[in-house]
Formats: structure tokens, sequence, C-alpha cells
């Protein structure tokens, strides 16, 4: 099994070996020893606005393919729990839908909307049944204002996660932001997930491939903040005040031109605050040398839309698919194994392959 190693010390180190983007026992690797025990985004509570309320969906789709389903119980609390019915196998619910309780169409066996067994046609003769194995499978939930996440294997608390973006932006009427799923946009991007991360974690690009932006953002001020463990914040500064923050005392950033921001948090998740709202950006695996992009719009000041950072959204993207593509062709030559970070712009990037590293080697 491949062990990487980058130094601590980001003017000795260098980045990730070139197989980490292009072997395929790799990418099969990442899914239990990256994926599964991290958090991922899920939607929100309007997925399931009422008691009764059901929301199957697979978890990272085409990667890690996992069934599962969001449902509010008669208490009003929402549960994530397995799709998969624990006498067969069968998925409990296809679509989306209201019910008292769920029951698997396949044989009958019913649960309610903890997960817990209730019954089961044609059992009186099974010994030792049930027991807590035919309950569905319950898995932790992490909620921040109306967004949900979820873990595979929740072995690290969410703090860890998301603790400093949720106080540097606690100031935000985070409530009043609502979904637009007209402005959400889902790209198909021909290059390794991890590279997609790095490449939104160095603004060192900026001024080469994102005119519109450069033009936009002081460069100069652009500064990467290094959250431990498992996040970072890129602060976007505005070259005068015009589209910014209209910042309260009481942030740590009172007095700057915040145009835009930037926080990432491990593995494939990015938060895009602008002064309109929020883009939610999550990077799905889908093969080795392919991954799709998930934009999820929530609204807050419709007056600022298209304006400032938070405009050309979808021009951005397609510079950044254009640069990582070619990145992943880059790769996967004969001529190229690892190369060195820029200690002034690249403080993202190294922090993102340490943590690569360190839960690839556990």
């Amino acid at each position: 099994m491949t062990k990487y190693f980058v130094d601590p010390d980001i003017a000795k180190a260098k980045t990730l070996h070139a197989d980490f983007y292009t072997d395929g026992d790799v990418f099969e690797q990442c899914k239990e020893k990256i994926f599964a025990p991290s958090w991922q985004f899920i939607g929100d509570e309007d997925l399931v606005k009422e008691k009764g309320d059901v929301h199957p969906f697979l978890l990272l789709e085409n990667y890690l393919n996992e069934p599962l389903l969001i449902a509010r119980d008669k208490n009003g609390d929402v549960n994530v729990l397995s799709n998969v019915c624990t006498h067969r196998g069968n998925l409990v619910a296809d679509k989306a839908c209201k019910v008292n309780n769920l029951r698997c169409r396949y044989h009958g066996r019913m649960f309610n909307l903890e997960g817990s067994f209730i019954s089961m046609p044609e059992f009186k003769e099974v010994e030792n049944f049930p027991t807590g194995d035919d309950n569905l499978t319950k898995l932790n939930v992490f909620k921040w204002s109306n967004w949900l996440f979820t873990s595979l294997d929740a072995k690290y608390p969410p703090d860890l996660f998301f603790r400093d973006m949720m106080e540097r932006v606690s100031w935000m009427p985070l409530e009043d932001f609502k979904c637009e799923p007209s402005l959400s946009r889902v790209f198909n991007v021909k290059a390794n997930w991890a590279l997609y991360c790095e490449n939104y974690l160095e603004g060192f690009h900026i001024p080469f491939v994102h005119a519109g932006l450069n033009a936009v953002i002081d460069f100069g001020e652009y500064a990467t903040e290094l959250f431990f463990p498992y996040s970072s914040l890129q602060l976007g500064l505005a070259k005068t005040d015009k589209d910014c923050f209209n910042l309260p005392e009481s942030s740590p950033d009172y007095g700057k031109n915040v145009a835009a921001y930037y926080f990432w948090v491990f593995p494939n998740m990015m938060f895009n605050f602008y002064p309109w709202g929020l883009s939610i950006n999550v990077v799905e695996p889908v093969s080795v040398g392919e991954c799709r992009v998930k934009f999820f719009s929530y609204v807050w000041d419709t007056s600022k839309l298209d304006k400032g950072a938070g405009a050309g959204l979808d021009k951005v993207e397609q510079e950044d698919e254009e640069i990582v593509e070619n990145v992943q062709k880059g790769v996967r030559s004969r001529f190229y194994q690892q190369g060195r970070y820029s200690v002034t712009r690249e403080q993202g990037t190294h922090h993102f392959h340490r943590i690569l590293a360190e839960f690839m080697n556990k």
C-alpha cells in the first residue's frame, strides 16, 4: 500500500506523488480512508419540511453509491438512515414520499421513521427475532442552520471540520438564506477530484486564469488562513469597498473590503460566501480521472446578484475546468512525479496534501 509523506515545512516539501491522481487502486482506497469517515453535505431541511417526509438519495453516486434516506419523524426530528431493508437488501424508499412508517415493498418489513423495526409478516417462527440487527442503521447527522451533513463512519466530531467557519460567519442571518435551484449547477470535469480541490485552494492562479475575477480581487492582499485540523479560508479582499460585505464590528474582518469568503472543508466541500449569499460546491469523485462538481446556491440578498466577486461564476468554473483537465493530462506523464510549493501562495494546497497523507497512511 502506497505511503505518502508531505514535509510539514512548506519550504522543503514536495507535493503528493502523481500516482495519487492516476492510480486506480489509490482511488479505490480513498473510499474508505477519506470519504467514509469524513462529513458530507446531503442537502437542507427543506427536503423534509413536514413530519413524515422522506427523501431517498445515493451518497456520492458512482463512487460510494451508499443508499440513504432523510426522514422527519413524528417528533419533528431529522434522521439519516440506511435505505436498505434488513431482510433481503431491497431499497426501502425509491422516491420522495410522505408516510407514517417505512414499509419495504418486497416482503412488507416495516420500520418507523427513526429506523426501528416494527413488524414483519410470516416471521412468527423465527427464533431470536427481532434483534438490533433488524433495525435500519441510523447515521450521525450534523446540522448547521438549515444545512445537513452526515458521515458513514463518524470517527471525527464535526467541530474539527466546521467550527472555525461557523464562528467566522456567525453574524450572518443564515436562516434567511434560501435555496435557488435556477442558480444551482452540475459540472462534469475530466480530472481527479483532488486536483479540482487543489486548484480551489490557491489564489496563485487567479491573475493567469481568471481575468474577470482578478479585476475585482486585490491579488496583493489575497490571504489564506489555515484552520486546523480540517478546514481553511481564503479571504478575497476587493480593490474598493464596492460590492463588499457590510461587516459588523463584531466581525474579526471589520474594516476590510471583503468581497468573498472562500471556505474549504476536508475533503471535498467549498463554502463560498458572497454579499448575495452562499454557493456550496461539492466535488464528487467519479473515476480516477473524472469528478462531478455540484453547485448549490442559497440567496440572501437578490439585489447583489451578478456583482463583485460573486458574479460570473459559470465563467470562472469553465476557466478552472480547462486548467485542471490539462493538469490531469500532465500528471500522467512519465516526466512528472512531484512538484514544489510556493511558500507565499500555496499554503492551502500544502495543508490539503498534509491531511490527505494523514488519512491515507492510517
